[in-house]
C-alpha cells in the first residue's frame, strides 16, 4: 500500500485530470441544453443554494465556486483512489487501471447520491438527464485512469 505522501501525489494528478474531464463534459452538456455554465453554477448550491441551481449565465460566484467545489471533490476521491489502488501491479496497465477508476468512479457516484445530504449532493443532477450524469462520472472515470497510468509512466 502506497502511504499517504505516494497518495496524494498521485491522487493530485489523477484527481485533477478527473475534475478537469468531467467538467469539461459538464459544460459541454450544459452548452447542448443552451447554458453551459449551469451545471458546473449548480456545483455552489453548497454555498448559495437553490439559487445556483437556477443560474443559468457564467460567473465568478456560481462558475468558479462551483468548478473549485467540483475541483476538491474530485482531489478528495482522487486521493482516495491512489491509496486503494496504486500499489497494485495491475494499475500499471491500461484495461485494469480503466475498471479500477470505473469502480472508483461508481463509489463516487453511489456516495454522491445514496449517502450524501441533498444539501451537498454534486448539484449537478438538478440541470442534467440520467444518461448525462452516467457520462459525467464515465469522464470522470477516464480522467482517473488517465492520470494513474500517467503516474506510473513517470516512475
Amino acid at each position: 500500500m502506497p502511504t499517504w505522501k505516494q497518495a496524494l501525489r498521485e491522487g493530485l494528478v489523477s484527481g485533477s485530470l478527473a475534475s478537469v474531464f468531467s467538467a469539461a463534459y459538464l459544460a459541454w452538456a450544459g452548452y447542448r441544453r443552451g447554458q453551459t455554465a449551469a451545471p458546473v453554477n449548480a456545483v455552489s448550491h453548497w454555498i448559495f443554494g437553490n439559487r445556483a441551481l437556477r443560474e443559468d449565465e457564467p460567473s465568478v460566484a456560481h462558475t468558479l465556486t462551483g468548478y473549485l467545489i467540483h475541483h476538491a471533490a474530485a482531489l478528495f476521491w482522487g486521493v482516495l483512489y491512489a491509496k486503494a489502488w496504486s500499489a497494485r501491479d495491475a494499475a500499471k496497465k491500461p484495461i485494469p487501471a480503466v475498471a479500477g477508476a470505473v469502480t472508483a468512479a461508481g463509489v463516487a457516484c453511489f456516495v454522491d447520491y445514496q449517502l450524501t445530504p441533498k444539501r451537498l449532493t454534486p448539484g449537478f443532477e438538478h440541470r442534467l438527464g440520467r444518461p448525462e450524469l452516467a457520462n459525467v462520472y464515465a469522464f470522470f472515470a477516464l480522467g482517473l485512469a488517465v492520470g494513474t497510468l500517467a503516474m506510473k509512466k513517470r516512475r
